[in-house]
């Protein structure tokens, strides 16, 4: 029986789960702390008329760094919660999913920088990306408190609804914003469906199904 026990393993009995935890929310709040709006702005991405954003403040690279990894551990997180197998809550498969995520952040930015230099959009992808940034910043600050509950509810299903309505609610929301604060005439609207399926949807997809398929073998 207590070889049983040990053999499954959960998010509560797994001790890297909230060691990591606390260690994505010393990162989030120091990233605050070096470089003032790079959270607190991000819910700018709420308003109707502006973006505002903290662009224009000195950039510090450490509180950009401490943000990058909250966003990657955050997300992935999410997704070892959502497909985790019920015996067990691998550390190892939280490592590989931030790894997955971290070269689907590169692919995008390769890829950036391919549409960017087949349509010359410089500026508007600039924005576009500034926006989607903000963006994922305010999604992941929104889903930590909410994984601090899912560990403890253990329910992959419930951690799958919250991850598809989250997402789809911030998703609509970026798309709602994009429509209206960076298309201007028709031609626009083409280039924002560009951007959606080469930089977003598609290395979304194969991000989550890499990391479900990682999760489910480590």
């Amino acid at each position: 029986m207590l070889t049983a026990y040990n053999h499954i393993i959960s998010p509560l009995t797994a001790p890297w789960c909230g060691w990591t935890m606390l260690l994505l929310l010393v990162m989030a709040l120091l990233s605050e702390w070096l470089q003032p709006g790079v959270i607190s702005q991000a819910a700018s991405s709420l308003t109707v008329h502006a973006e505002r954003t903290y662009k224009d403040a000195p950039v510090n690279f450490l509180a950009q760094l401490f943000i990058t990894l909250f966003r990657i551990g955050t997300l992935a997180m999410g997704l070892c919660l959502c497909f985790r197998p019920e015996d067990r809550f691998s550390g190892a498969a939280f490592a590989a999913v931030c790894g997955i995520i971290l070269g689907v952040m590169i692919v995008k930015i390769l890829l950036t920088l391919l549409v960017d230099f087949t349509f010359r959009l410089t500026r508007s992808y600039g924005e576009a990306g500034e926006h989607y940034s903000n963006i994922c910043t305010l999604a992941m600050v929104v889903l930590y408190p909410l994984l601090l509950l899912f560990v403890h509810i253990d329910s992959p299903v419930a951690s799958g609804w919250l991850l598809g309505i989250l997402g789809g609610a911030f998703f609509l929301l970026w798309m709602y914003r994009g429509v209206r604060q960076f298309v201007r005439k028709p031609i626009a609207l083409l280039y924002l469906l560009v951007y959606m399926a080469t930089l977003e949807l598609l290395p979304m997809a194969a991000m989550v199904l890499f990391s479900a398929k990682t999760i489910s073998i480590i």
